[in-house]
């Protein structure tokens, strides 16, 4: 399981070092204002040694220390990367992406510890819980971190209102209804929030869940389409399909295990019958 998402991390760090020695367009996007050319290439031996490198051995090797070690690099990088953005009030995106992989890498080494079962009784409380949870997590993945891709590859500009745009517009009310009724049901029939560090005591195969396995990250994805749709930006197109390749190769597995080991035959047999990203009528 976790192979596979070291594997793709050290692939998406050599595409990144790549993206920004053949496009300037793409390394300008990434630069801090005041900070020239070479104290930037200056961390491509750390991030070839230290986390591609690393990476890949853990992908063919399990080891706590590897998985440590890769996750300092990334500590390091993205608390240099944050301190460059407070002295230059630049470099927003580089920040982001250093800050997504350290969390990403402690995902990783820590996630039996960050699955843990819902401790709260009261469904208000936690549907209370579920709507922080859900503006939070609205207003980064499809507000700031839009903003920030677009105003980085100098693409933000005001909807043009054609076709792509309308379809959008059409597509997202429908995409956030999903979210909507799904984090509904983990509340009612879970007992618990969409979040693995606050989540579902119950087994949920009711309303959305009963069609598919993953309704929530359908919608999360979804909206991240529609985003790219009415502003027409490529970058955001790229994060939203990018967040689905994560999503499925990398946090699924891990995900899917503690759901197997918590709910046991009954997961099983549930995931044995309703598939993981198409809708399926269940039979009668």
């Amino acid at each position: 399981m976790k192979a596979t998402a070291y594997l793709l991390q050290a692939a998406l760090v050599g595409i990144w070092w790549i993206g920004l020695a053949t496009s300037e367009s793409f390394f300008a996007a990434f630069q801090f204002d005041g900070i020239g050319r070479a104290a930037f290439w200056s961390f491509l031996a750390p991030d070839v040694l230290v986390i591609a490198s690393l990476s890949l051995l853990r992908a063919y090797k399990q080891s706590r220390t590897v998985e440590l070690l890769v996750l300092g690099g990334f500590a390091y990088a993205a608390l240099y990367c944050v301190n460059a953005t407070l002295l230059t009030s630049s470099g927003y995106l580089s920040s982001g992406l250093m800050l997504l992989g350290l969390c990403y890498n402690a995902f990783l080494c820590f996630d039996t510890e960050l699955f843990r079962n819902s401790q709260t009784s009261s469904v208000k409380v936690i549907a209370l819980k579920t709507f922080v949870q859900i503006v939070c997590t609205w207003i980064l993945a499809l507000v700031v971190v839009p903003y920030t891709l677009m105003e980085a590859f100098d693409s933000l500009s005001a909807p043009s209102f054609n076709l792509a745009a309308l379809a959008g517009m059409t597509l997202f009310l429908p995409t956030s209804l999903l979210g909507l009724v799904s984090a509904y049901y983990m509340v009612r029939y879970g007992g618990g929030t969409p979040l693995p560090i606050d989540q579902a005591v119950r087994l949920v195969d009711r309303g959305p869940y009963r069609f598919v396995r993953n309704p929530m990250a359908i919608a999360g994805i979804g909206q991240g389409l529609c985003v790219a749709l009415i502003f027409e930006s490529i970058p955001v197109l790229s994060y939203a399909m990018l967040g689905a390749v994560v999503w499925h190769l990398a946090v699924r597995p891990i995900e899917e295990r503690n759901l197997a080991e918590r709910f046991g035959e009954e997961y099983l047999m549930y995931r044995s019958r309703v598939w993981c990203w198409i809708p399926k009528l269940p039979k009668v």
